[in-house]
C-alpha cells in the first residue's frame, strides 16, 4: 500500500498514447493505471502510426518494470525518487456507478468507475485522473472525481511563447544611418544585452525604419534586403524575416507559426526551391489527421486516392509557385521535372517515419498536429546537410488530444529558443485576402 502522503495519480489511455514515458511523470507518487487501459492498448498496438509506437512502448516498459512481480501489487517504478504503480482491476459493487449513471458500458466509464473504486480502497490518498480526454475530465468531474490533463511537455504560458522577434523604436538617427551605411551594427548600439541567436528585430525611429536580424557568428546586428524566393516576394516584415531564416545556410531548423493566410506553407515552400541546388531532394510532408476522426479506410479507392485529399494544400501551393513563371519558362519546367523524378516530392508524414533523412530540405506542414515526441522523433531522424521546417497554427489544432499548450510545434518552439542553428517567426499579418483576413479576425 503507498504511503500516506503520496497522491495516487490514474491514467487514462490517451495520455499513454500521448507518451509512453507517461508513468515517470509524478515524482515520488504513486501511478495506478486501469485494467481497460491495458485492454485499449492491446487495439492500439498494431499499426504504423505514432499511437501505435507509444502503446507498444508502454506495454514494454509495464513488462520490464513487472518482471518477477504481480501487477496487482504496488511495484516501484525505476528510478529514483519515484513511487510505486499497480493495475487496477476493481469496480464498485454499491453506491456511485458511472455505468449506470452515463447509461453506457464504455471504456470511459469503466475507467471512471475504477477512480470511484480507487477512492474507496484508499480513501486516505487523493485520488487524481490523468487525461487528455476534456470530456472525461468533465464526466469525472460531474461525478465529484478529481481530474486533470497531463502536464508534462505542457507550455504553461502561452502568452509568452518565444515570437522570434521585437519592435524597437526610438532609436537615433546616427544608429540607423550607420546600419544602412555599413550593414550592420552592435547589439548594444539598440540596447539589447544577451542577444538571441538569429532573432529578428524591426528598428524604428520617427522617419524610417530597417530591418535586421542578430548573427551570433559575426555576433553583429546586420541589415536584411527584401529579397524573393522563386519569384515569390514577401509583403511584411514579417515574411522578409522568414524568407531569410529558411535561405540561409548556417540555419538548420525553422519553425513559422500563424494564422491561415500568412504564407506560411507557400514561404517554406518558395524558400525550398531557392535552395534547392544545394540539397538532393525537397520533401514536403503534413500529418493526416482523418476528417471527424474517422479513419482513411473509409475513404473510396487505393491508399494514394485516400490520401491525395489531405496532400492537396501543398500541391496548391506548388500550383501557385509554378503560375509565376510562364509554361514555356525554364524554371516551370524545372518544377516539373523535380516532382517527376521525385526531387521534390509531397508525401504523408507516415511514410517518413523510420528514415533516415540526409540532405534534404524537409518541411512539415501542419506541425501543431504533431505530439512533443512525435517532432523529436523527426528531428533526430536529420543526417548531414538536412534543413527542417516546421509551419503551422496552434491554435487550430485538428486531433482530439492536443491543445495550443500540448502540442508539438508549441513544444519545440518552447524549449529549443536561443539555439544558434534554430531560427523561429511567428506570422500574424494576412496576406492570403481581405475575405480571409476578414475571416481571421471576426469570426
Amino acid at each position: 500500500m503507498p504511503t500516506k502522503s503520496k497522491k495516487i495519480y490514474v491514467l487514462d489511455t490517451s495520455v499513454i498514447l500521448y507518451n509512453h514515458h507517461a508513468i515517470y511523470s509524478f515524482q515520488d507518487n504513486d501511478v495506478a493505471i486501469p485494467i481497460t487501459v491495458l485492454e485499449e492498448l492491446d487495439h492500439f498496438k498494431k499499426g504504423n502510426e505514432t499511437k501505435n509506437f507509444e502503446a507498444r512502448e508502454f506495454i514494454r516498459i509495464m513488462d520490464k518494470l513487472s518482471e518477477g512481480s504481480s501487477l496487482q501489487n504496488w511495484i516501484p517504478i525505476d528510478r529514483p525518487g519515484h513511487g510505486k504503480f499497480k493495475v487496477i482491476m476493481q469496480k464498485p459493487a454499491n453506491g456511485l456507478d458511472a455505468i449506470k449513471i452515463f447509461g453506457e458500458n464504455s471504456p470511459d466509464h469503466r475507467i471512471l468507475n475504477t477512480v470511484i473504486a480507487l477512492s474507496k480502497s484508499c480513501s486516505k490518498h487523493k485520488i487524481i485522473l490523468v487525461t487528455k480526454d476534456i470530456n472525461l475530465r468533465l464526466k469525472a468531474k460531474s461525478l465529484s472525481l478529481a481530474a486533470e490533463d497531463f502536464q508534462t511537455g505542457k507550455i504553461t504560458d502561452l502568452a509568452s511563447l518565444y515570437t522570434g522577434k521585437t519592435l524597437i523604436t526610438g532609436l537615433s538617427k546616427e544608429i540607423i544611418d550607420h546600419i544602412y551605411t555599413h550593414g550592420y551594427c552592435s547589439a548594444d548600439d539598440i540596447g539589447i544585452r544577451n542577444p538571441i541567436p538569429n532573432h529578428y528585430f524591426i528598428l524604428k525611429n520617427s522617419r524610417t525604419s530597417v530591418l535586421v536580424f542578430y548573427n551570433s557568428i559575426t555576433q553583429r546586428i546586420e541589415q536584411l534586403e527584401k529579397q524573393p524566393a522563386y519569384r515569390i516576394w514577401p509583403k511584411n516584415a514579417e515574411q522578409v524575416f522568414a524568407l531569410h531564416a529558411l535561405t540561409h545556410p548556417d540555419i538548420k531548423l525553422v519553425t513559422l507559426q500563424g494564422v491561415a493566410g500568412t504564407g506560411k506553407t507557400l514561404l517554406a515552400l518558395a524558400g525550398a526551391l531557392e535552395q534547392k541546388r544545394h540539397y538532393k531532394q525537397i520533401l514536403l510532408s503534413r500529418p493526416v489527421v482523418p476528417l471527424s476522426n474517422k479513419d482513411i479506410g473509409f475513404l473510396p479507392g487505393d491508399i494514394a486516392s485516400k490520401l491525395a485529399p489531405y496532400m492537396e494544400p501543398l500541391w496548391d501551393n506548388l500550383k501557385f509557385i509554378k503560375s509565376q513563371f510562364n509554361e514555356k519558362d525554364k524554371e516551370y519546367k524545372k518544377l516539373t521535372e523535380a516532382v517527376s523524378q521525385e526531387k521534390l516530392k509531397i508525401t504523408p508524414l507516415a511514410y517518413i517515419r523510420g528514415r533516415s533523412i540526409s540532405n534534404v530540405f524537409f518541411i512539415i506542414d501542419e506541425a501543431q498536429n504533431l505530439t512533443p515526441h512525435e517532432v523529436k522523433t523527426i528531428i533526430t531522424r536529420a543526417g548531414e546537410n538536412t534543413k527542417i521546417i516546421f509551419t503551422g497554427d496552434i491554435y487550430q489544432i485538428d486531433t482530439p488530444y492536443l491543445d495550443s499548450q500540448s502540442n508539438g510545434l508549441s513544444y519545440l518552439i518552447d524549449k529549443i529558443k536561443h539555439h544558434e542553428i534554430y531560427a523561429h517567426i511567428q506570422l500574424e499579418k494576412g496576406e492570403r485576402s481581405n475575405l480571409a483576413n476578414l475571416a481571421n479576425q471576426l469570426l
